[in-house]
């Protein structure tokens, strides 16, 4: 909104206005924003900046700038708030008017706002309904609360939206192990929510969890119906609310809605993304799924591959920590393995692969690798294979592509790595662990000395043993660390002490003394830092968890875990002094096992060690078998003094067969050590061989008739059974029965076609694993008719070859022959042939000439004898004879042979060609002779010729009718030796370049006899700089030297090199030292328009526009400066090639000065210099006044006018009025001065003086004189005159001559004009397209004398519209149109 202060503004100034204005923000909180608007007026506007609902007096917080360069001034609020959020108005105010904009800024929270939350629910509400909507909960940030047995809350969000194929693996996740419990636990629960969702939705499924995409994003979706459409929905990431918005605004957290589908999307992913999100409709829990973030990044990325049709591509990639997958995107498309892609990772899960097979031209674009949210991309480059010209290339055998470095060498790297670092936690937890062992054993042995000192040493010593070795138990469990780097298990040491040290475990022991009547009593407490140095056990217990095992003595035969010929082996390996030595014994489990023994040394107490023991180097893993299948289990200890109650070969136990019972948690101990592993027995589905035989047997059946497949087979149950046919999953019908049972299932299908038959599969299932079994159905038929079109091979006055394509469907068995009939057109009757064994095809020669004849073909197999298929009437005897072969091609030629080539005719008349007619002619005769008369190949060495002689050949083709027409003459060729190559040309040199073109000449290579001959043409090559490629200029060799290459790159860098060719082939190409620049040659620049003018006049308010043409090589750089002064922002600069254009839409007087141009490149530069002057008619003098200072004379003097100090050229003309004469006379002209001095005045005249103001622009209205002199008095004449009343000349615009349709060639000039009349003056505005066009300077608006033009200097297709022309003033308004359009 403008507001104008005064009635008129002067001219040459302005009201504020804005020519752009700050724009509405909506920007995250804590971010800074900023607005912007450049003002113009004059004078200069001053910019002040309020808000609606506050103020912006805080300098900390709002800052307003200015920048002199760009005229911009900007507010800029720092760290925004939802305080901040309010509608903000600028004020641009000067002496003349002031001018209002305001814009909104909207600020988007983050995060869960307890203040905000807090205010919400200290609101009075008096509706119990809408109060429970206001105290809408957030999730708390402190952790859930545990249920009763130790569970977390959030491991029942995570498993009642997961899927069931993921619970083993959560529950592994979160330690818990008795999934049957969960499973019960988890159905109550899902009851319990779908009860509390059925309050707010209809339904909800599709559940998908979270998916990283390739461009950086993530997402989650779910189909919802709700039972109210303005039900709220919530989004928490670990129990923290977080705002989402419409996926367009590209915000961290977005919600895309298609239909019922939900897609919550992050963006612009974090490894603080990772978290739990849980989706809420009002306070009802919908769906939670954990994302996970893997710290994992590309070591080696995948690179650029270039590879050849038919050919293998690999890519590779190293990651920094082990992963079992990573995602595989191919032209923003998944991969998978299959036959086309093959993806594979090491052992160690670090170097991934994938295998591109049999590139064609489809398979080019980018590959990328997806690890987490880390990606790496590259480019698969497939060249088209030229060798195969044009036909489909043979499959290749090599491969493309690869990192280039020997990735198992990066991997080892990154894999000892990660061992170091998992070593160096392993070791800092170590010693914190050992650090709490200390503390505790001194806070023990504290407490002990502070007891009653008349309790027994015996009890000290025996309290002191127990806590410490409680102690010990509990910190010296061995806990298996899986190394997934190298996949194998990394045990970590059964002893705290381990191999550090025995003084790091020692137990210092504590003499206590007590002195009583000159005696001394020594009570010394022997404390244990280790079980294992104080008993020595001579027993061991294999144990599952629950329950005891009970092994036997050698010469035992009682074994819990063994069933029938199952045995238990343990093998125990030795690691101390002797590594690699292996103790296998055999001792029997002892009852006093568990006894401990203390040891006391007399030495000084504090010094006493304590023997560790045996300890395990590596504990038991974890073993998944299946039924059926021996399994195994190892540790190593490192003492040979280890004793237990084993079989034979000691340490490694061995189940012969495994069965489901022998599922559980195992534990070995050993002198008071133990260490505990479990076996998960699993029970696939799984066939007997004799059962699997008989069904992978082909099933053969005749059409109509029943095909039955069943199997049996044993696992676990439940078992989900699914029958395909070729790969199509089968559904009961009416023919097809489905009979599924606990060990068998049987498929049924009833009176079966051809269709039917194809591969059978059965596909088993259950919670171990997947089985499938492949069979065949076979239905047999008698054939299909066979397939036209019959094809005539050959036909002659006394027989007729013809041959046909066999059936479509042979029935499932193969066709055994045919059976034929034959027919004369114009009869009825059916005349039998016989049957015709082999391929489909006969040779009838039982023909009269001249007849046409029909044929009927039935295919025969096992089960019988096809449809007919009928040919067309074929005629026998007619004479036809072939088309002309190809012309000859010379294959080589010597002084005594010419060896020719040719290709059979394309019409060969329904007969088969018997040979050639070859004929020969010498070069300059029309007389063609007979090289042969009937030549059965397509080659021929003709032999009959003379050295040095040139020849021509021509053949036509013979057939059962005679020979056909000759064909096109060969090329002449000479009967001599062949050539040898020519050699290299001489001064190869550029003669001229262009942007688009480079000319070559070079001189003709020497000849020379036996070494190389003269060459007959030239080939050119280039290739640019940044290629390795040579491209041929011209296929047929150039005879001239010269050559003229087009069609290059502008200011391209390009090699040339020229090929010699001759008959004998292409000589050693010669190549330019130096590559050539595509541009033309340097040349300085000069300017071509020798008339230009040094001097120009524009009227204030036109605009100015100076056109400078030149020429230079290369583009030159210009610069237009203004009294050496860089030009202003609001003149436009136009650049070409060769010209330069400044352009000055509206000019002002201020513009007056020197405008120079300088053209300069590298060769040199060029200045040229004019000087404009823009001025406006001149405003009259002021007051004249008359002084007579010598008699006879009259001394003129006046006020200067208002324009003289700001025009330096603007002079004063003087005229004078005799009173005799009555005519104006010219007294002076072209005074500077305000005085001017008149003679010769008579006395007794009276005389008038009218002083003009002049310019180049032109001359201005006169300021008059009083009178001088007095004149002798006449009569009064007095004339009465009528009154008489002006006339109101007012009138509203209209348009006396409109505009008219123009339609101009693209790129040359176009000139719009018409007329307008009106008082006062209306203003003109000129629209294309209903957007005004007075301020772009690229259209040239003049409006002089009601004459109102527009021009266009060059027409460009953006020019063409809908072109307007309003006339505005205060008695109306009026409009014209015209439309522009662009002929190319």
């Amino acid at each position: 909104m403008i507001t104008q202060f005064v009635a008129e503004v002067p001219e040459g100034k302005s009201t504020p206005d804005f020519q752009r204005k700050p724009i509405a923000l909506t920007i995250q909180e804590g971010k800074l924003a900023v607005f912007k608007a450049v003002v113009t007026g004059d004078p200069k506007p001053v910019i002040t900046w309020k808000r609606a609902k506050g103020e912006v007096t805080d300098t900390e917080k709002f800052q307003s700038k200015y920048d002199d360069t760009s005229g911009e001034n900007t507010l800029e609020i720092s760290k925004v708030s939802t305080a901040e959020a309010d509608t903000y108005k600028c004020f641009a105010e000067n002496e003349y008017g002031r001018a209002i904009c305001t814009a909104s800024l909207n600020v988007i929270e983050v995060g869960f706002k307890k203040e905000k939350a807090m205010a919400q629910m200290e609101k009075p509400n008096t509706d119990p309904a809408e109060f429970r909507k206001m105290l809408k909960k957030s999730k708390e940030e402190k952790p859930q609360p545990k249920e009763e047995g130790g569970i977390d809350e959030r491991f029942w969000e995570i498993l009642m939206s997961a899927d069931r194929k993921d619970y083993e693996r959560i529950c592994m996740e979160f330690g818990v192990k008795d999934l049957r419990l969960i499973l019960t636990k988890l159905k109550a629960r899902k009851e319990e929510r779908e009860e509390e969702q059925s309050k707010y939705i209809e339904y909800v499924k599709n559940l998908r969890h979270v998916q990283v995409k390739g461009d950086g994003s993530a997402s989650f979706e779910l189909e919802l119906e709700l039972k109210d459409p303005s039900s709220r929905i919530f989004l928490y990431k670990d129990g923290v609310m977080i705002p989402f918005f419409d996926v367009e605004s590209r915000t961290k957290h977005s919600l895309k809605m298609v239909g019922k589908k939900l897609v919550f999307s992050i963006n612009d992913l974090r490894p603080e993304d990772a978290g739990l999100y849980q989706v809420d409709v009002e306070d009802v829990n919908l769906f939670a799924t954990d994302f996970k973030v893997p710290d994992v990044k590309f070591v080696v990325k995948i690179q650029e591959v270039k590879a050849q049709e038919r050919e293998d591509v690999l890519f590779e990639c190293v990651l920094s920590h082990p992963m079992p997958r990573i995602k595989w995107i191919g032209k923003n498309l998944p991969l998978e393995n299959g036959e086309k892609y093959r993806i594979s990772v090491s052992e160690d899960k670090l170097i991934h692969t994938l295998l591109v097979k049999d590139c064609q031209q489809l398979d080019k674009g980018i590959y990328a690798a997806m690890a987490g949210i880390a990606t790496c991309s590259a480019w698969l480059v497939v060249q088209a294979d030229v060798a195969s010209g044009g036909k489909k290339a043979s499959r290749k055998t090599t491969s493309a592509g690869g990192a280039g470095v020997d990735l198992s060498k990066v991997a080892e790297e990154q894999r000892l790595k990660l061992l170091a670092e998992r070593e160096k936690a392993e070791a800092a937890l170590k010693a914190k662990r050992e650090a709490e062992r200390l503390k505790q054993l001194a806070e023990a042995l504290l407490s002990a000395e502070r007891a009653d000192a008349d309790r027994p040493c015996e009890d000290i010593v025996d309290s002191a043993g127990k806590e410490d070795a409680s102690t010990q138990g509990d910190t010296s469990q061995a806990s298996a660390i899986k190394d997934e780097t190298t996949g194998s298990q990394i045990q970590e040491e059964a002893s705290s002490s381990g191999s550090d040290g025995a003084s790091k475990s020692d137990v210092s022991n504590v003499t206590k003394s007590k002195s009583a009547g000159g005696s001394k009593e020594d009570l010394t407490k022997t404390n244990s830092g280790n079980t294992s140095g104080t008993q020595d056990t001579k027993g061991a217990s294999l144990k599952p968890k629950g329950e005891s095992a009970d092994l036997h003595d050698p010469n035992g035969t009682k074994d819990s875990l063994s069933a029938e010929d199952n045995s238990v082996k343990i093998i125990t390996t030795v690691m101390g002094d002797n590594a690699d030595q292996s103790v296998e014994s055999e001792h029997e489990e002892t009852e006093d096992s568990g006894k401990k023994e203390r040891r006391v040394r007399p030495a000084p107490l504090l010094d006493s060690v304590i023997d560790p023991g045996v300890q395990f180097v590596s504990g038991l893993s974890d073993v998944d078998t299946l039924v059926g299948q021996p399994v195994e289990m190892m540790c190593k200890v490192s003492s040979e003094d280890c004793q237990g109650a084993w079989f034979k070969d000691g340490e490694k136990l061995t189940i012969g067969t495994c069965k489901e019972e022998h599922s559980g948690k195992y534990r070995f101990e050993a002198d008071g050590r133990k260490t505990e592993a479990e076996i998960y027995v699993k029970d696939p589905p799984r066939f007997t061989e004799e059962d699997l035989k008989a069904f992978s047997q082909p099933v053969v059946i005749k059409v109509g008739q029943n095909a039955a497949f069943k199997l049996p087979f044993e696992g676990q149950g439940p078992m989900k059974t699914q029958w395909f046919r070729e790969g199509e999953e089968l559904a009961e019908n009416s023919t097809l029965r489905i009979e599924k049972f606990t060990d068998h299932s049987r498929l049924l299908l009833s009176r079966c076609q051809r269709k039917d038959g194809g591969e059978i599969k059965l596909k088993l299932r259950n919670e171990h694993g997947t089985t499938e079994v492949i069979s065949q159905l076979v239905v047999i038929d008698r054939p299909t008719t066979p397939q036209g079109p019959s094809e005539v091979v050959e036909s002659s006055p006394t027989s007729i070859e013809f041959k046909w394509r066999p059936p479509k469907d042979d029935g499932g068995c193969p066709v055994l022959s045919y059976l034929l009939e034959r027919r004369q057109v114009g009869r009825n009757t059916w005349k039998k042939l016989g049957e015709v064994q082999g391929a489909p095809g006969y040779r009838d020669t039982d023909v009269d000439h001249g007849r046409k004849y029909c044929y009927r073909v039935r295919a025969v197999n096992a089960e019988g004898v096809s449809d007919a298929m009928e040919t067309d009437d074929f005629q026998a005897g007619t004479l036809a004879f072939p088309g002309p072969p190809s012309p000859p091609k010379v294959v080589s030629a010597s002084k005594d042979c010419i060896a020719l080539c040719w290709a059979p005719p394309a019409n060969t008349a329904g007969s088969r060609v018997v040979g050639y007619s070859l004929e020969k002619r010498k070069k300059g005769s029309n007389l063609w002779s007979s090289v042969c008369d009937l030549v059965k190949e397509k080659t021929y060495a003709v032999k009959d010729v003379v050295e040095s002689i040139e020849y021509e050949f021509r053949v036509a083709a013979i057939n059962a009718s005679g020979a056909g027409e000759f064909s096109n003459g060969s090329e002449f060729i000479f009967a001599r030796d062949p050539k040898k190559p020519p050699g290299k040309v001489v001064d190869l040199k550029v003669t001229d370049t262009s942007y688009t073109h480079l000319a070559l000449a070079w001189t003709k290579p020497a000849s020379t006899p036996g070494v190389q001959d003269e060459a007959r043409g030239y080939h050119v090559e280039i290739r640019s700089a940044e290629s390795t490629e040579w491209s041929r200029c011209n296929v047929t060799p150039c005879v001239l030297p010269s050559y003229s290459v087009k069609g290059l790159r502008s200011m391209g860098m390009y090699w040339v090199r020229v090929i010699t060719a001759n008959e004998g082939g292409e000589g050693a190409p010669v190549e330019l030292q130096n590559y050539v620049h595509v541009m033309p040659r340097p040349v300085r620049p000069r300017f071509t328009d020798h008339k230009m003018k040094s001097f120009m006049v524009v009227k204030a308010g036109n605009s100015v526009r100076i056109t400078v043409n030149f020429e230079a090589s290369p583009p030159p750089q210009v610069v237009w400066m203004k009294d050496n002064v860089p030009l202003a922002k609001r003149v436009t600069i136009s650049n070409c090639d060769d010209s330069s254009q400044m352009l000055i839409p509206s000019s002002e007087r201020s513009d007056t000065g020197v405008y120079s141009i300088t053209v300069r490149n590298l060769v040199g530069q060029e200045t040229f210099s004019l000087e404009v002057r823009v001025t406006d008619d001149p405003k009259p003098p002021g007051p004249v006044s008359l002084e007579e200072k010598v008699p006879g004379t009259v001394t003129v003097s006046w006020e200067p006018s208002p324009d003289e100090k700001r025009d330096d050229r603007l002079h004063y003309t003087v005229c004078k009025l005799d009173s005799t004469k009555r005519t104006w006379s010219t007294a002076a002209d072209r005074l500077f001065n305000n005085k001017l001095t008149v003679c010769n005045v008579m006395q007794g005249r009276e005389y008038h003086f009218w002083v003009y103001a002049k310019n180049d622009m032109g001359i201005s209205a006169p300021s008059a004189s009083p009178t001088w002199g007095t004149e002798r008095k006449k009569d009064r004449f007095v004339v009465s005159t009528p009154t008489r009343k002006d006339a109101d000349l007012r009138c509203a615009p209209s348009f006396m001559v409109p505009l008219k349709r123009h339609a101009a060639p693209k790129g040359y000039e176009c000139y719009m004009s018409c007329a307008v009349k009106g008082n006062p003056k209306p203003r003109v505005t000129w629209y294309r397209n209903s957007v005004s066009l007075n301020t772009n300077v690229n259209y040239y608006i003049s409006d002089v004398c009601g004459v109102c033009s527009m021009a266009i200097l060059r027409v460009t297709p953006r020019d063409v519209g809908d072109y307007t022309i309003t006339a505005e003033n205060a008695l109306g308004r009026a409009e014209c149109s015209t439309t522009l359009s662009v002929r190319e």
